[in-house]
């Protein structure tokens, strides 16, 4: 039987400790934290849980395949639901758009906003975002480590065309400008680089491919995200995985120039046959896991964006909460010039609030709820502690323009996350919640793959390909898995 090591619990170690454990090897699966999901995190506010990291479900069909593969079912574990409103829009200087599950309704609600000719232009939206999809899917986002020539061979000469078509080099922002002449609608639709930790100004329009992903399907889980990432840790459970939380790895060990277990900060040697690292690539060039393993993983060439939430329970009155609901800042060009080129909290933020209590119809719970209200911040947080001074400001702000759009908001248990907070919980990101950003057209083929420069040591997550996000996040447990059982059967 075979020993694996696998430093990290969020979504794509689980993943791939699932499946290897399914495939009969001995996993050990030891995580910093006191229970699985990495990012994918509860937080306990005011005697209640709520999801305190990634908010949405889309591309069900990765889970599906993951769950078949592991001899269940999604359905037999997770209860999720179709979103009809996939997320609810305002803007502080005036209108409000509800985007839909049905694209009829949504150019719709775009015409009586827009008026009709911006309806007609987000239906050919709609279908260039389709074909970057088709024409991506297979061999960047299956693939396990794509490059340019790789794609266009795949592609072929007939399929050249396509991949010319998608503008990798053309920057989302102004590809949105080639379609709407409504500067609400290019704010809207350039919010998909947020996505991803990235900024609209700078990365390749392909990421519209995500609004085909959406209209494809947004689900609710019932009892919230998390419930995804302890489904995985049941079931590689089930299979023979060993979860030791609290465990923290200080070095991967190596002996004669392979990957051959862990250390961890206690001083206890863990050996394995390989190791399956889901951490941030910018641990190994920063020494985290030890001089060895330094140089397995590339240094990345930059941050994504960090965050700074406030996980509540509350009570809100004016505005009509959807489950997602978007509150746009008046300058979306500012806000980017603050978080990248000042590196500081923006003065004018947009506003993302998560409303856990309700349901498609956006109902009301009657009393109060639990909010996650989240604004973009800079990877800083190893180098700024972002002190109350700083964070005031731009709280007040935030809050300030979701009152201006209507809704008031009473909070009575709130915990606040920043940068630094984010810093301390994933070592090496600075508080980078995506790993690199997608900033120029080659930067999605400079994230390492699956393996890496040492024998035996392979990488999971969302700094590694296929990049950032939940569906993202969990393929690449899946690479990572394929290639060290491939790797096995050929030693």
């Amino acid at each position: 039987m075979h020993r694996v090591a696998l430093i990290g619990a969020g979504i794509g170690g689980l993943a791939a400790a699932a499946l290897l454990a399914r495939k009969g090897i001995e996993v050990t699966v030891l995580e910093r934290a006191p229970g699985p999901g990495g990012k994918m995190r509860e937080e306990e506010v005011g005697g209640c849980r709520l999801d305190a990291g990634p908010t949405v479900f889309t591309m069900r069909w990765v889970f599906e395949e993951l769950f078949a593969e592991l001899g269940t079912s999604l359905e037999a574990h997770l209860a999720v639901a179709p979103a009809g409103v996939l997320a609810r829009h305002a803007w502080g200087t005036g209108g409000r758009l509800d985007l839909f599950a049905d694209p009829a309704r949504s150019e719709a609600a775009i015409g009586e906003l827009a008026g009709a000719a911006e309806a007609r232009v987000f239906r050919d939206f709609l279908a260039r975002a389709r074909r970057t999809y088709a024409t991506l899917e297979g061999p960047f986002i299956r693939g396990k480590r794509p490059t340019p020539v790789s794609l266009a061979a795949s592609a072929g000469l007939s399929g050249l065309g396509d991949l010319w078509r998608i503008s990798p080099f053309t920057t989302l922002a102004k590809a949105l400008g080639e379609h709407f002449r409504d500067p609400r609608l290019r704010q809207l639709f350039g919010r998909y680089a947020t996505y991803v930790g990235a900024s609209p100004f700078l990365a390749p329009a392909t990421l519209m491919l995500i609004a085909h992903v959406e209209q494809e399907g947004v689900w609710l889980v019932q009892g919230g995200m998390h419930r995804v990432a302890a489904a995985l840790a049941g079931i590689a459970a089930a299979n023979g995985a060993v979860f030791r939380y609290d465990s923290e790895v200080a070095e991967v060990t190596v002996e004669r120039g392979r990957a051959a277990g862990v250390l961890l900060a206690g001083g206890e040697r863990i050996a394995a046959d390989a190791v399956v690292a889901n951490v941030d690539a910018a641990a190994f060039a920063d020494g985290l896991l030890g001089r060895a393993a330094g140089k397995a993983v590339p240094r990345p060439a930059a941050r994504s964006l960090s965050a700074l939430t406030w996980a509540m329970v509350a009570e809100t009155e004016g505005f009509p909460l959807s489950r997602h609901t978007v509150f746009f800042s008046a300058d979306y060009e500012a806000e980017f010039r603050d978080l990248l080129a000042r590196g500081r909290l923006p003065t004018a933020p947009t506003v993302y609030v998560c409303a856990q209590d309700r349901d498609d119809e956006g109902a009301a719970p009657g009393g109060p709820e639990r909010l996650l209200v989240l604004v973009n911040a800079p990877a800083t947080g190893d180098s700024n502690a972002f002190p109350q001074r700083e964070i005031d400001p731009c709280e007040t702000a935030a809050f300030g323009l979701m009152e201006r759009c209507g809704l008031r908001v009473t909070r009575h248990h709130q915990v606040v996350t920043t940068p630094s907070a984010w810093a301390k919980r994933f070592p090496a990101t600075g508080g980078a919640l995506y790993g690199a950003p997608p900033h120029g057209w080659a930067a999605s083929f400079a994230r390492p793959g699956s393996r890496t420069a040492l024998p035996g040591l392979y990488l999971a997550g969302g700094s590694a390909h296929p990049g950032a996000g939940v569906p993202m996040a969990t393929m690449s447990g899946r690479h990572a898995a394929e290639s060290l059982l491939a790797d096995l059967a050929a030693r």
